[in-house]
């Protein structure tokens, strides 16, 4: 699995990107020809590897960023770089910090950048690249229209995927009708959708280094995975096996948890279901709670859901319940009873006549 980035390192490229003051002054140093060593934070911990240099305290501006980047040493911004601290100022980072760069301007953006975890910009004149430093974490900035390619070709590659786990999920709807569900069912579409959202975490990435230039892709991004992350909560709600040591939030953390090897593996992946000891076949029969096909019935609060499983503890049961069985749970009603049976018939019916049409 790819490592995500941090949430710091997140903030920390949303302020870099295109339509952001910084980022227009960080063009300009480039354009220039000129390199520059840019802190984003004028704490007392920046303050106290800072020597020399000239107190400004002057209101941020892309055009004052690039004249100040003439002059040698790094330039302090405020925190939210609204405005310009200090400049010309020579950064003594601890020296036993690890690097992994050579040049000069990189190894001090990246000991920096480690050691008292602030946001660091460094802009390499001879390379004429942008790197951002967050922690022990690097992102070279690309140009927009590379990152719009990428985006538009994952944003495909993700409405390939997003067919393939409709699919999947209409399968395990007419099972879950049918009655005749096996974990292997239930494990593809975990499978399918941890895929569909890795896939849109990547062009989440893209979207937030974009900034202004990814609100269409944020857009279609929105359009194709509406759903998907309930729909996970929903599969795992009705399959897994819940202990003292085992919920909800932990079947979720482990799917997230595992690499792309491990979530090609079946079995690897039917171990967050949390079975009980002993079920280890795939094609072994197992029933749904029913939380996922109550939730598709309009108008049907969460709440009234729990009660409904809490009741008859499996969908089998819940689909021959009469109207008057669903009338005696708590919420539910005379007229919600009947929209619940009614809303279940048009599923099964719906479901049916999909995979025999």
């Amino acid at each position: 699995m790819t490592r995500r980035r941090s949430e710091a390192l997140h903030d920390a490229l949303a302020a870099v990107a295109p339509g952001k003051p910084l980022r227009e002054g960080l063009d300009r140093i480039l354009q220039a020809g000129m390199g520059a060593l840019i802190v984003v934070g004028d704490g007392p911990e920046v303050l106290n590897i800072c020597s020399g240099g000239f107190l400004l305290d002057a209101a941020f501006s892309p055009q004052r960023l690039s004249e100040l980047a003439k002059m040698d040493g790094a330039i302090i911004l405020a925190r939210d770089a609204s405005r310009i601290a200090r400049a010309n100022v020579h950064l003594v980072p601890n020296p036993n910090v690890p690097t992994s760069e050579t040049g000069t301007r990189h190894r001090t953006a990246e000991r920096v950048a480690r050691s008292i975890n602030v946001p660091v910009s460094s802009v390499s004149e001879d390379m004429s690249i942008i790197a951002v430093y967050m922690g022990a974490e690097k992102h070279q900035l690309v140009p927009v229209t590379r990152l719009l390619d990428r985006a538009n070709q994952a944003l495909q590659t993700l409405e390939r995927y997003k067919q393939r786990l409709d699919e999947v999920s209409a399968h395990l709807s007419t099972n879950e009708i049918e009655d005749v569900v096996t974990i292997r069912d239930v494990v593809m579409l975990l499978q399918r959708t941890e895929m569909v959202l890795r896939i849109a975490d990547e062009i989440e990435d893209a979207i937030i280094e974009l900034g202004t230039d990814g609100r269409l892709v944020r857009l279609q991004l929105e359009e194709v995975l509406g759903g998907v992350e309930d729909d996970r909560r929903l599969v795992l709600l009705d399959y897994f096996h819940e202990d003292p040591s085992w919920h909800l939030e932990e079947a979720l953390a482990g799917l997230a948890e595992l690499d792309t090897e491990e979530l090609g593996d079946l079995k690897r992946v039917a171990e967050v279901l949390h079975l009980p000891e002993g079920v280890t076949d795939l094609d072994a029969p197992i029933q749904p709670k029913g939380y996922r096909l109550l939730s598709r019935i309009p108008r049907l609060p969460e709440s009234v859901v729990d009660h409904i499983v809490d009741r008859f503890g499996s969908l089998s049961k819940i689909m021959r319940a009469t109207i008057d069985d669903l009338d005696d749970v708590e919420g539910v009603g005379a007229t919600r009873a009947k929209a619940i049976k009614e809303g279940l018939s048009r599923l099964a019916e719906t479901s049916i006549l999909d995979r025999y049409a």
